[in-house]
């Protein structure tokens, strides 16, 4: 429900304001603070706490038509403020004055919740004279002068976890804890070791140190420690044989994502010149990179390579096994997929609990907020893997979508694996369906629902994100065609390209379809009011032609036609960053969060502005990235069983 206020409608006095508080709706002790305050600014010489509260309340500020419409204030200054009886207290009155919608923070005393500053902000009770502390935009700024009022929301001064912010801090600490434990057990059993090397024989020693090696307790120790589980994650070297092309896919891929994230959760919310941002970045193809386009082309390219790399390693296992794909081998292959997402995945999602839960609120705490709800509510989707089938605002860290369906579509892989060892033909026949129908299906809702054929730089188009962006049934083409490409490169005996002339016209092709899609998605940005067939298309079409694209690149790199792309991609820098990538697309997205949230002011957007949010958000990303790594992802991929003899 929306509650109206404005000149247009009424205007009521204080005394109105005060039959209303002690008719129930406003108590005794904070009308009686919030008259001190009110008093104090009639006065010539108000008190310091006053006029400290007064500074506090936002103003309508400069370029409200580039979209500088939020009015903040000052968090700390109100936080600040020690009344005679009452201490200060932040709040933001979200505003719609059509066709803007906007909040204003305001300082009221502590002694007053959130209902109660409502009912007072309805009622006009936040004036000087006569005019409002909480003015509406001009006419001549925006057509509408009269305010809707949807909710009002006050930040507690100190943070109060609970039970479930506190069993998810638990969980994290106990997670970091038990491998820096391992660390120090592993260190001190190493230390006794040498130091009983020169009182025992060395037949002796052997043993026991064998003895030691071989137990289970001590496998899980080694696997759990630092010093196992940190070995080889910052090498240098790779080998041919493990596609070294794909570090460099998906390092830029992870690096675009970012760039795109870094915008995309300011855009939303903190921009003072949104505006003015969208008309230079959203129709201009330059910023395709920056939350412009088709940006996010590269979760399609993190498909293709999962795919692909599915393939490789099902058939690997296979191989492994006497070349039988029997039903434990595939039980096998799916739990350790599962052992390799869930700890961290589930790491993230208790820190976004706990963490957001614990952290003092900024002025811009909306998304935290929003993400402590929905975790608390939908955790249990992220536990099954299942969090895509939800829509995307209800979605517990929204980014892990990814996760659910990249282990959807990874449990499709032994069967179409099965379908090859069993006819080639009949699993070219199946993988032409499927493909056909993703893409008609993207196509269908395109066309029905009048879906745009890019990212939205807003949530106006609820459909897109309900029943299109993160469904499987729209998604699985990139992810088809790097399961294809992974049994071809893994099985194929001779190359496909031979001559100089194959090459430069899979690359001109490569590279001229990757130019086409990326303007056609500017072409199209306009969303009709009526079914469209170049926009059905293009929704249905562009994301496996970008895979197959992609696809090309990593094939001509492997067979030796990749040329400078392939030294590019091929670079040892990648190798390091690869190993960290999985918890630096994880965490990246709360890092920038807590950036935004706890910002007391607008972001202005500019190109440099961005450019060093950027550097910034990648760097720390890398740095927490390598951390959680090897705390927390590697130690369960080296967890053995019981009966499992341990590697060293």
């Amino acid at each position: 429900m929306v509650l109206v206020r404005g000149p247009l409608l009424y205007r009521l006095t204080l005394w109105a304001v005060v039959t209303a508080a002690y008719s129930g709706n406003v108590t005794e002790r904070c009308m009686q603070d919030t008259k001190a305050f009110l008093w104090e600014l009639h006065q010539d010489s108000p008190s310091p706490y006053a006029a400290l509260m007064y500074d506090a309340f936002g103003k309508i500020g400069s370029d409200v038509k580039g979209g500088n419409t939020n009015r903040p204030g000052s968090l700390q200054e109100c936080l600040s403020v020690q009344g005679p009886s009452f201490s200060g207290q932040y709040c933001q009155v979200f505003l719609k004055q059509d066709p803007v919608q906007y909040f204003v923070g305001i300082c009221v005393p502590d002694s007053c919740d959130e209902d109660e500053v409502q009912t007072m902000v309805v009622y006009e009770m936040f004036q000087k004279g006569h005019t409002s502390l909480i003015p509406p935009f001009p006419s001549i700024l925006v057509a509408q002068s009269t305010q809707g009022i949807f909710m009002t929301h006050c930040l507690s001064n100190t943070a109060t976890p609970d039970l479930s912010a506190v069993t998810c801090l638990f969980v994290c600490c106990a997670m970091v804890a038990v491998p820096l434990a391992a660390t120090v057990l592993i260190a001190i059993i190493k230390w006794q070791l040498k130091r009983e090397l020169n009182q025992v024989s060395e037949t002796d020693d052997n043993h026991r140190e064998d003895s030691e090696e071989n137990s289970w307790v001590y496998s899980c120790l080694q696997a759990f420690s630092i010093q196992r589980s940190s070995q080889g994650v910052l090498s240098w070297t790779g080998t041919r044989a493990s596609y070294s092309s794909l570090n460099g896919v998906r390092i830029l891929s992870l690096l675009w994502i970012i760039c795109g994230h870094t915008i995309q959760l300011s855009a939303w919310n903190n921009l003072d010149n949104d505006k003015r941002w969208k008309e230079t970045v959203d129709r201009n193809p330059l910023y395709v990179f920056a939350f412009s386009g088709p940006v996010y082309l590269a979760v399609d390219t993190f498909l293709l390579l999962g795919g692909l790399l599915s393939a490789k390693s099902l058939l690997g296992s296979i191989q492994k096994s006497d070349d039988k794909l029997s039903i434990c081998l595939v039980v096998s292959y799916l739990f350790k997929r599962f052992k390799r997402v869930q700890p961290l995945h589930l790491f993230i999602i208790c820190l976004a609990i706990g963490f957001f839960s614990v952290v003092h609120r900024g002025t811009f705490w909306f998304i935290a907020e929003d993400e402590i709800l929905n975790c608390k509510k939908y955790w249990w989707s992220n536990l099954l893997l299942v969090n895509n089938l939800l829509t995307i605002t209800d979605i517990c860290a929204p980014w892990t979508w990814y996760l659910s369906l990249d282990f959807q579509f990874y449990a499709t892989t032994p069967l179409l694996v099965y379908l090859y060892r069993l006819n080639k033909g009949l699993l070219v026949a199946i993988a032409a369906v499927l493909l056909v129908l993703s893409s008609v299906t993207s196509a269908v809702l395109t066309a029905f629902l009048h879906l745009p054929v890019h990212q939205p730089t807003t949530l106006a188009y609820k459909s897109y994100f309900q029943y299109y962006y993160n469904k499987p049934y729209t998604r699985y083409g990139p992810y088809l065609i790097g399961i294809l490409s992974g049994i071809f490169m893994t099985t194929k005996k001779n190359n496909l390209i031979r001559l100089q002339w194959q090459a430069a016209l899979g690359w001109f092709t490569s590279l001229s379809v990757m130019a086409v899609l990326v303007g056609l998605a500017y072409v199209l940005r306009e969303v009709p009011a009526q079914a469209s067939a170049p926009h059905a298309l293009y929704q249905g079409l562009h994301r496996p032609l970008w895979a197959l694209t992609v696809a090309w690149i990593v094939l001509a790199c492997e067979e030796g036609y990749g040329g400078f792309v392939d030294r590019l991609l091929s670079l040892s820098l990648w190798v390091p960053l690869s190993n960290i990538s999985f918890a630096c697309y994880l965490i990246h997205p709360i890092l920038i969060i807590i950036y935004n949230g706890k910002q007391e002011t607008p972001i202005h957007y500019t190109d440099i502005n961005f450019f060093y949010l950027f550097i910034g958000h990648t760097a720390l990303t890398l740095v927490v990235g390598y951390v959680l790594t090897v705390l927390v992802e590697k130690p369960y991929l080296f967890l053995k069983g019981k009966n499992t003899k341990y590697q060293n």
